[in-house]
């Protein structure tokens, strides 16, 4: 059957993707989305487009009833799950082919084999693949430490936890089981063997209902937060022949063992001695898939189409290998801050364009980043002839990107690809357990310059406007501190110019040092800057030696720093000023001359880290009760991940604002603990996330 108008199951990234294919093939696309993304860029890209009412994954992108009813609307004849979501739902597969539509995916008989990762392993077993020992927790001993715990339906780190001490196992048990049951449905949990610094290595696999199936290299998935992949590579660096022959091999056997057709991947985790132990094979797209067309020069969507439709792969061995790939997923999130995502405004969203880069987004810069749905803005991937060019084509890639808006992990990502340890291909799953304070903390950049030259970018901006701004700015100065905010910016200096302003006992006075005050995202450090403008207009610093100003504009600040010349371009947006250079970016707000004391809260106030739903309390948690320092108070769910709020110190909780079910935007009160002196206190992070 062709194919002629494609419903994605899907949003965001992986439906642009597809739809980038579907364009290039001739092929009609129909988006679903939800309403909270009305006005997705996935939505904006497609041919036609299917709401599903609701903003929760579970009622919208989940509901299988209503994507079936939505293709069968838009006359789709086919449909395509992407990743995540019902992709490797088998009773989704079904009810697409029950609808007389063509299921852009595996049989469903694969998907219900490879659904259940038990189940899987025993299939596996009996088709020679290498797999780890179960380990039954219910007799689990000390020699069986560390254990990993992991959900038998479930995929992305949900429902995994390390398990180093026996006396942790059952809460970690409940917990994983909790997590698996609502996020997959299913709280089937099982244990085996955690390997120490063990490889992610997968294969890449294409089948076709012709017998055919290639194997198509290898992909390192080492670099994970909270068991999600973070950069990916391909081919995965450091194998020996011997080792990349055994997994192309045990992948085959996978795929042969389960009738598979249409991509799919096959997971395995190396150990630090070079053995394979297989981990789970997803039947689906994976996120990581561009490394692999970028190195073997396929596109994967094609292919998948192509086998849908019944035509055979074009030849009985994939293609030739070429060069190196490397992809890094750029999040909504501070690494910093226990890899909390943020939400809210992506201003700018600007990733260089060049032979051998890609860019896989959902976004565009204007877009809003929402909590309901994973935190990943954007898929940069670099290729070149060598490991070593690609890694480096992708890190400066990622550095000269303009981003503004919620918190990223861009920075990570750039340092992350610079490390010792990652150009010397010594990967290993705990790589971010080891280096994660040396990645985030305080760079080698100059925020004191960067915040100089938003200084001088606002001291030039139009005269009107400024003068504009600042009658408004001055007239406030009289009604409190607070109004003064503006003030110290530039008046008129010009010559012809009006004569300096005078608002009470507050004059600007032209000749003398105007300052300014900043205080850097998200680390919170405070920068002030002084500057005059002299009669010749041109802004410029006050007792900054070895610092002198080449140009300045609103928006391009040139400075002559110890002999160096460097370019800074300004971006405001409102209080937030955005100054991106060639080595580094920064982000600014400006701060009024005195604090608002209304900005302060209470101590002991647990405040809400990100805009999210209140999933669960902690058991006859009401005002009165006594905490423990440390203790999980409130379970607070973002972006498909679960984080505990724990309470700060031991005391007495004296207020409680939450309630399960409740959405709650950051920064705002759940609870307050009035810490009782008599007791010692424990540091504890707040909140920690717990997947």
């Amino acid at each position: 059957m062709t194919i002629t108008t494609l419903l994605v199951a899907n949003r965001g990234e992986i439906a642009c993707r597809i739809f980038r294919t579907c364009r290039d093939l001739g092929i009609t696309t129909v988006a679903v989305y939800s309403d909270a993304d009305a006005d997705a860029l996935h939505v904006r890209e497609a041919d036609l487009a299917v709401r599903l009412p609701g903003a929760a994954p579970a009622d919208t992108y989940l509901r299988g009833d209503l994507v079936v009813a939505a293709a069968r609307a838009a006359g789709a004849d086919a449909v395509h799950p992407g990743y995540g979501f019902l992709s490797e739902n088998a009773a989704f597969a079904a009810a697409v082919q029950d609808a007389g539509l063509v299921w852009v995916g595996p049989p469903v008989k694969a998907i219900e084999l490879m659904a259940s990762k038990t189940r899987a392993k025993e299939l596996m077993a009996g088709a020679g693949v290498p797999l780890l020992a179960p380990v039954d927790p219910a007799t689990a001993g000390p020699d069986d430490l560390p254990l990993l715990l992991k959900a038998a339906a479930g995929g992305g780190g949900r429902g995994m936890r390390i398990v180093r001490e026996l006396v942790a196992l059952p809460g970690e048990l409940l917990a994983a089981a909790a997590e698996a049951a609502s996020a997959f449905g299913d709280g089937e949990v099982f244990a085996e063997p955690y390997v120490e610094r063990g490889r992610h290595v997968e294969v890449q696999v294409m089948a076709d209902a012709h017998d055919t199936v290639w194997a198509l290299g290898t992909r390192d998935c080492s670099l994970q937060r909270r068991h999600q992949k973070v950069i990916e590579e391909a081919p995965a660096p450091g194998l020996d022949e011997a080792l990349r022959t055994r997994l192309h091999e045990a992948a085959v056997a996978a795929a042969r063992a389960v009738g598979y057709r249409g991509a799919g991947t096959v997971e395995f985790l190396v150990s630090a001695e070079g053995r394979p132990y297989f981990l789970e094979m997803n039947t689906r797209l994976q996120v990581e898939h561009p490394v692999t067309e970028a190195v073997f020069g396929l596109d994967l969507v094609a292919l998948q189409l192509r086998v849908a439709e019944g035509e055979p792969l074009p030849s009985p061995e994939p293609p030739q290998p070429s060069g190196h790939a490397v992809e890094a997923r750029l999040y909504a999130e501070d690494p910093a801050r226990d890899w909390q995502p943020q939400t809210g405004a992506l201003l700018t969203l600007e990733v260089p364009e060049g032979p051998g880069l890609r860019l896989d987004t959902g976004y565009t810069g204007g877009d809003t980043i929402g909590v309901h749905y994973d935190p990943m803005i954007a898929k940069v991937i670099a290729h070149a002839p060598t490991r070593t060019e690609a890694v480096r084509l992708l890190a400066r890639a990622l550095e000269r990107a303009r981003i503004h808006g919620p918190v990223t992990n861009r920075d990570l990502l750039v340092r992350s690809l610079r490390h010792p340890d990652f150009a010397a291909a010594r990967l290993d799953t705990g790589f971010y357990d080891r280096h994660l304070d040396d990645l985030t903390a305080p760079g080698a950049g100059d925020p004191a310059t960067a915040a100089l030259a938003a200084t001088l970018a606002e001291a030039v901006r139009g005269p009107e406007a400024v003068r504009g701004a600042e009658a408004v700015r001055g007239a406030e100065a009289v009604r409190g501190a607070e109004a003064v905010r503006g003030a110290e910016a530039v008046r008129s200096t010009r010559p012809g110019g009006p004569a300096p302003a005078r608002f009470g006992a507050w004059r600007n006075v032209p000749s003398q040092p105007q300052r300014k005050r900043y205080r850097s995202e998200p680390d919170g450090t405070e920068h002030e800057v002084a500057y005059r403008t002299p009669r010749t207009g041109t802004p410029e610093p006050y007792e900054i030696p070895g610092t002198r100003v080449l140009a300045a504009t609103p928006d391009r600040v040139t400075l002559e720093v110890d002999g160096l010349t460097r370019h800074f371009t300004i971006t405001a947006h409102g209080d937030r000023v955005h100054v991106d250079a060639a080595d580094a970016s920064y982000a600014f707000t400006a701060l009024p001359r005195f604090t608002d004391p209304a900005t302060h809260t209470a101590p002991g106030s647990l405040l809400a880290p990100m805009p999210g739903t209140v999933v669960r309390l902690a058991e006859d948690l009401v005002a009165g009760v006594t905490v423990e320092a440390g203790q999980p108070l409130i379970w607070l769910e973002a972006m498909k991940m679960e984080h505990r709020i724990l309470a700060p110190a031991s005391g007495t909780l004296t207020a409680l604002h939450a309630a399960p079910g409740h959405q709650v935007e950051v920064g705002a009160l759940l609870a307050v603990v009035q810490e009782d002196p008599a007791a010692t206190p424990v540091p504890v992070p707040v909140p920690e996330e717990t997947a």
